[in-house]
């Protein structure tokens, strides 16, 4: 039930609402009231603005969300700007651009940048450096990404530079016609190439994380072994889907997680190389993406070879 709109006042950031709670309201808890009279808002945003003294009730501040209206009580709420409802800025980002033209873009993305922006995390990203190289962009849905690299992960990525092509890369997505392929250091030996074969959801208690889950999406990925160390082994995967987090819950999943990898892996194994302790990100890099162009469906492949810490700890691998 929501309330009517006539008990309510327009707000902004700058000017507080102002209402008398509705007899509709008697006997609720000052959070539920609120969700009642600003639908357009979450109920979890609404207990945050309570809880930074945004809420009045009769000219005094309450924090607690449990607090009883009975209805007839003056309240004010001093809406906060959502910082996620903000047009994205552009930013001066070097960019290291593989590809470029009308239609598309290639990036090779450094170990470090975030893709996408994010909760706590609405600049520094490949989208605001996008928006700088490409200003029209922000007049596409996520300014033309159509695939995402963690933050970690180095290596390439398609944007596109047109509606037309983001609708084709994507639908090339779905298809599985784009071939994605990576160098992925895990722990342990691989002798042999296999596929992993595990959905992928949510890990049931930390929600943060992903884990194989037989509720989960369809994952698969398929992995063979480039170079075998005497703890470590240099895979190429190749996604055949495109989960999150899918190479690391899948090598974790077959009891090689990745080297570095703080979430699903291990930071320390016995007799490893020291390199291995030390390398302070997931060993994961793109180093291979093939598709059909948007506009005249010629065949494209990119190569980038792996960057300056994972070539160091290669050779440092070689070496011992």
């Amino acid at each position: 039930m929501n309330v009517p709109q006539s008990n309510r006042a327009d707000y902004s950031a700058s000017a507080p609402a102002t209402f008398v709670a509705p007899a509709e309201c008697a006997g609720l808890r000052l959070d539920q009231a609120l969700a009642r009279i600003f639908p357009e808002h979450s109920r979890s945003r609404l207990q945050a603005w309570l809880r930074e003294g945004r809420v009045r009730v009769e000219g005094v501040a309450v924090v607690d969300v449990r607090h009883k209206i009975w209805g007839g009580e003056k309240i004010e709420l001093a809406a906060a700007v959502d910082p996620c409802s903000l047009p994205d800025a552009a930013e001066d980002i070097a960019l290291a651009i593989v590809h470029e033209d009308e239609a598309i873009l290639v990036i090779n993305k450094p170990a470090g940048l975030v893709v996408h922006p994010g909760s706590g995390n609405r600049a520094g990203t490949l989208l605001n450096a996008l928006l700088h190289h490409q200003p029209q962009l922000a007049g596409i849905p996520r300014a033309g990404i159509v695939h995402r690299l963690d933050k970690e992960t180095s290596g390439l990525l398609v944007v596109a530079k047109t509606l037309e092509a983001q609708t084709d890369l994507v639908r090339q997505l779905q298809a599985r016609s784009v071939k994605r392929h990576y160098l992925a250091l895990v722990h342990g030996q691989v002798p042999r190439a296999g596929t992993v074969d595990a959905a992928i959801g949510r890990h049931p208690t930390i929600r943060v994380r992903m884990a194989v889950n037989l509720h989960g999406r369809e994952a698969r990925t398929h992995y063979s072994p480039l170079e075998v160390f005497e703890h470590a082994t240099l895979l190429e995967c190749r996604l055949e889907t495109g989960r999150t987090h899918q190479i690391r819950v899948h090598m974790a999943a077959i009891g090689h997680p990745l080297v570095g990898d703080p979430t699903y892996g291990k930071r320390a194994v016995a007799k490893a190389h020291p390199a291995v302790h030390a390398f302070p990100r997931q060993a994961l890099h793109a180093w291979r993406l093939a598709l059909l162009h948007p506009s005249d469906r010629a065949e494209l492949a990119w190569e980038a070879p792996p960057p300056e810490d994972f070539s160091a700890l290669l050779e440092a691998l070689r070496a011992s």
